[in-house]
């Protein structure tokens, strides 16, 4: 998307000669009437919001002062991307910077966005020093040059970025609210005097709860994939970037093959995740870190096992029997006795039917949010450039 801009009587400016880096400090917060400490973990990359912070009851040693309308950037670990807009008073790390802007030549409003633009932060990571947690500076960043629109264009621009943000925000706190449903939907069905039963009671009679290959040796270019913890991550099994083991050692662990439809659950990292096999992972195996369960159709529906080992009830129960010091590990013997609780056929089919209906609202959510970033940054590259 382009808003066709006319750029020709943009005036070329130094960031540092529109925008104040304002190191305003404060001693004594009770008089100032602060209660709240912004931390660099409280600022999330590529949110503007502040939805988090300390407080000042708890003890700090900030006193960079924060006031509404000031931009903050965190000069540590510029590669983040941590950008926030100030709506209330606060006091901040030294790590992070609270611009604002000169809004004889740049509207306020305006300042969050260009300190988000790719061209910006190309600056900032270019001049960062440091190799362990390396930051920028005011010297460098204060040299930044960009085309700074005339006043009343930056107000059209600023206004139409800040509307695809409150649109972008709203979707995500209802995206979030239809997280909290799905939980308090199965957290409703489940409890009370629901019969529990063994996860190993309903999986196929042909086959075992298993991990599978124990050293996959070097990669084979068409060999026979396997599924490592790794692959989880995405919230669904893809056999694009999966390793390959050779057909001789994937023979060797033919118990832990995997077919369509079976479910896999990771036993360390993200533990207790559980994804189902897609069709194209058809004769795919696994590794130590992953285990298969194949459920039998005839005694539980596999969506509603599904549902619930990736529930917040069942989660507490993972955390319970999961071992280790460094990291946890679910064994096969706990994975095995995990409890699933039993509802009848017709509940558990009212309960799936209603998750895939709100797994379906957050998915269009996901792809309007998507949508949403998509034409903000096409916008931003438009007005400030960068690559």
């Amino acid at each position: 998307m382009s808003l066709n801009l006319d750029k020709s009587h943009w005036k070329r400016v130094a960031f540092g000669d529109v925008v104040r880096n304002v190191n305003e400090t404060v001693r004594d917060l009770e008089a100032a009437g602060i209660n709240r400490v912004i931390a660099m973990e409280h600022m999330d990359p590529g949110e503007l919001k502040v939805s988090r912070w300390g407080s000042t009851e708890d003890g700090t040693t900030f006193t960079r002062r924060v006031k509404p309308g000031r931009t903050l950037f965190g000069k540590r670990r510029a590669y983040q991307r941590k950008v926030a807009y100030a709506e209330f008073d606060a006091i901040c790390s030294g790590d992070i910077y609270t611009f604002e802007a000169d809004e004889t030549q740049l509207r306020g409003e305006l300042l969050p966005f260009l300190v988000q633009s790719n061209g910006f932060f190309e600056h900032a990571l270019g001049t960062s020093a440091g190799s362990l947690s390396p930051r920028t500076n005011w010297r460098d960043l204060k040299d930044f040059e960009f085309d700074l629109p005339h006043f009343e264009e930056q107000k059209r621009i600023a206004d139409l970025l800040w509307s695809i943000e409150r649109d972008r925000a709203a979707t995500k706190r209802v995206k979030e609210h239809l997280v909290q449903v799905r939980a308090s939907l199965i957290r409703n069905c489940v409890h009370g005097e629901a019969e529990q039963v063994a996860l190993e009671s309903l999986i196929r009679d042909d086959t075992t709860i298993t991990y599978g290959i124990v050293q996959a040796g070097p990669e084979v270019d068409g060999g026979v994939p396997y599924i490592r913890v790794s692959d989880m991550t995405s919230g669904s099994l893809s056999i694009r970037g999966m390793k390959r083991t050779s057909p001789t050692i994937a023979a060797k662990f033919d118990r832990s093959q995997v077919s369509p439809g079976d479910l896999v659950v990771a036993l360390r990292g993200r533990t207790g995740l559980t994804l189902r096999v897609p069709e194209e992972l058809h004769g795919a195996n696994l590794t130590q870190g992953t285990a298969r369960v194949a459920i039998d159709e005839k005694r539980v529906a596999s969506d509603y096992v599904l549902a619930i080992m990736n529930s917040e009830w069942m989660a507490h129960q993972v955390n319970r029997q999961a071992k280790g010091s460094t990291f946890s590990e679910l064994t096969l013997a706990a994975l095995r006795g995990l409890a699933i609780p039993r509802l009848g056929d017709q509940r558990e089919s009212w309960l799936v039917a209603n998750l895939e209906q709100l797994d379906a609202a957050s998915a269009k959510l996901v792809e309007t949010s998507e949508r949403s970033a998509a034409l903000r940054s096409a916008l931003m590259l438009d007005v400030f450039g960068g690559n």
